[in-house]
């Protein structure tokens, strides 16, 4: 059946992503007074938020576009589109201290895009607002639904909290290990045969690199800037997790999180993997001049036009680790609502609903990368049917979503700093030549008495 491959997959593994993305059940949900809706001629100005804004290229120009095309359709809304304030360089890991700065100031945006590992911290935190009580749980729903496609099933609650809906979950992907088949040719590779298991990647970035002179392998999950999605989908790959399923203890020093380190390290030791920064990183592969990396979709476009009749792109799914199972993780974001006045509050919902559109995700997913979380439309002729089918980086994003499982966030207030101890210890094992196990259980040390109490 045509819907099957596609559609059907990536609904059903959502339906097992409802879970795991934290929560603190002590506190209570928040409660708001319902906005009323605008008036035609009700004039708005509100400010969107969002890390897009803050990578050049593909992203920044999409949103653009997606902006301008809102503005048309709703004349009496101006919309100011932000980049996160600071200079980090993933925009991504300066969100919740943006918003942060920015409500200690008394300004914060009326809508903005953060991750699902902030989830708890975005609601407890940071004050989002229930959009169950803003506009209505019947027209949340109706959103869900979308004039002709609905969000898969389990998307629909992947930024709930006690019952209610804080967020609209807008876009993510899984870690695909792209690899430039004109320089697996050159080494002797075959392309058709891409490696299935670490040690293949080890021994196919040697073989790159000693008979092509280029960089063999990058795996875009092992510095604090790249966060902790993407190291979590290799922890669970072998068999660990970073944080109990009780969520009480802190597991990112057990074997299978310190193997995995000590896997990445041999492979810098061993001169399979350069010592690149991120950005550094996607933009070696982009220029040809990497073998293989692992990374997000999001970068897709970056590496299509890289590649664009110079060399040959391609993408697999994630290497295993010695037969067993690869679990991947999901990155990405939902949108939300910080206003505290009901005009703007009502307006931010318009811009969100238009943002999780067919429409919108038709251009997300087409220019971007991401699969939309409106399903069907893969299935659609006047959709993403062709795209998909022309696109055939699509398949291992789409392919793995059998096996996904919710990116993790850490409980408490103290989140970030438990994340970022976790992802310092393993930038400094794998590119700085620390110990593994010390490392790691230095920072798992640190972090232990940062898990609120009780837990």
């Amino acid at each position: 059946m045509r819907k099957t491959p596609i559609a059907l997959a990536l609904a059903v593994v959502l339906g097992t992503s409802a879970c795991g993305l934290g929560s603190t059940a002590s506190q209570e949900a928040t409660t708001v007074a319902q906005a009323p809706p605008l008036s035609p001629d009700q004039q708005v100005s509100i400010v969107f938020e969002s890390y897009n804004f803050g990578q050049a290229g593909a992203w920044t120009d999409t949103f653009n576009e997606l902006i301008g095309k809102f503005r048309q359709t709703h004349p009496n809304i101006h919309v100011t589109a932000q980049k996160p304030q600071g200079n980090s360089p993933n925009p991504a890991t300066d969100t919740v201290p943006s918003i942060q700065a920015q409500l200690a100031a008394g300004s914060p945006p009326d809508v903005a895009q953060l991750g699902f590992s902030d989830l708890d911290f975005t609601i407890h935190g940071l004050g989002a607002k229930p959009l169950d009580d803003l506009v209505g749980k019947q027209a949340v729903q109706a959103n869900f639904d979308g004039a002709k496609y609905p969000y898969a099933p389990a998307a629909r609650t992947l930024a709930d909290w006690d019952g209610k809906t804080y967020g609209v979950p807008f876009v993510f992907s899984t870690p695909v290990l792209y690899y430039n088949a004109t320089l697996f040719r050159q080494a002797g590779l075959d392309p058709a045969n891409p490696p299935k298991t670490w040690d293949e990647v080890q021994q196919a970035a040697q073989a790159i690199k000693q008979r092509t002179g280029r960089d063999g392998a990058y795996l875009d999950c092992l510095t604090k800037t790249a966060k902790d999605w993407c190291f979590q989908a290799l922890v669970r790959s072998n068999g660990g997790r970073v944080l109990s399923p009780d969520r009480r203890s802190l597991d990112f020093a057990d074997a299978p999180a310190v193997e995995v380190v000590k896997m990445a390290q041999n492979m810098v030791n061993t001169g399979s993997t350069p010592k690149l920064t991120q950005q550094q990183g996607y933009e070696a592969f982009a220029r040809g001049d990497l073998g293989m990396i692992l990374e997000t979709s999001a970068i897709q476009a970056t590496f299509l036009k890289g590649a664009k009749d110079k060399w040959d792109l391609r993408a697999t799914t994630m290497p295993d680790f010695g037969g067993k199972q690869p679990v991947a993780t999901n990155s990405g974001a939902s949108l939300f609502v910080f206003s505290q006045e009901p005009a703007k509050q009502r307006a931010a919902w318009e811009l969100i609903r238009f943002l999780t559109s067919e429409d919108a995700y038709v251009t997300i997913a087409s220019k971007i990368g991401y699969l939309p979380l409106r399903t069907g439309l893969l299935d659609d002729p006047d959709g993403l049917r062709a795209w998909a089918a022309k696109n055939p980086l699509i398949k291992p994003n789409v392919a793995q979503l059998a096996h996904l499982e919710p990116w993790v966030s850490f409980p408490g207030n103290s989140y970030l700093q438990i994340r970022d101890g976790m992802m310092d210890a393993v930038e400094k094992a794998v590119y700085q030549g620390a110990d593994p196990q010390t490392a790691l259980a230095s920072a798992r040390a640190a972090a232990t008495p940062l898990l609120p109490a009780g837990r």
